[in-house]
């Protein structure tokens, strides 16, 4: 066992209490980014999860969902399918607007970043209501492909947003009930 194996990664999240309003305990995963065996053994047992499972390329939302999908695409060697607020990409788009526990937001993707029949990996720093990573997984079937798995960082498990994507297959580095 590698010494990043035994890490307790959960130590490395700090909960911001009313953030980004009152009520909302925001978990913070800015000390892991700070700290390379912390990271890195996060990308890893993300990788390791995937490593032999029949996945084309990763997708991910931005922004917090860019600082992991993008090292784990690089250790699956797969490439990289940013999904991006209006405006940001400079192509042709896929749109999606969906409804989140703060309010309501629009994504897009490139129409060429997924193809058809490919097996798409969707990425995201944390799980909890759904709605961003429903709204990814949406636009991505548009493109006929299909979902192998939504993996997280951490997972909200008390807000039930596996249950809103129950169609896929879940995987969560860290579980808070």
């Amino acid at each position: 066992m590698t010494e990043t194996a035994s890490l307790d990664l959960a130590q490395f999240v700090r909960d911001v209490p009313d953030f980004p309003k009152p009520g909302i305990v925001f978990k913070d995963i800015t000390p892991l980014l700070l700290n390379p065996a912390a990271f890195e053994a996060a990308i890893d047992r993300m990788a390791d999860e995937f490593r032999d499972k029949d996945i084309d390329v990763v997708a991910t939302a931005e922004a917090r969902g860019f600082l992991l999908a993008a090292p784990l695409a690089m250790k699956l060697q797969k490439g990289l399918v940013p999904i991006r607020k209006p405006g940001k990409l400079p192509y042709e788009t896929h749109s999606h607007s969906y409804d989140l526990e703060y309010g309501s937001d629009t994504l897009e993707m490139h129409v060429d970043g997924i193809e058809s029949g490919q097996n798409v990996l969707v990425v995201d720093d944390l799980l909890a209501t759904g709605g961003t990573i429903g709204a990814c997984c949406q636009m991505i079937e548009k493109c006929n492909a299909n979902i192998a798995a939504c993996a997280f960082l951490i997972n909200l498990t008390f807000l039930r947003g596996a249950e809103k994507l129950s169609r896929y297959p879940i995987f969560s580095v860290i579980d808070y009930s």
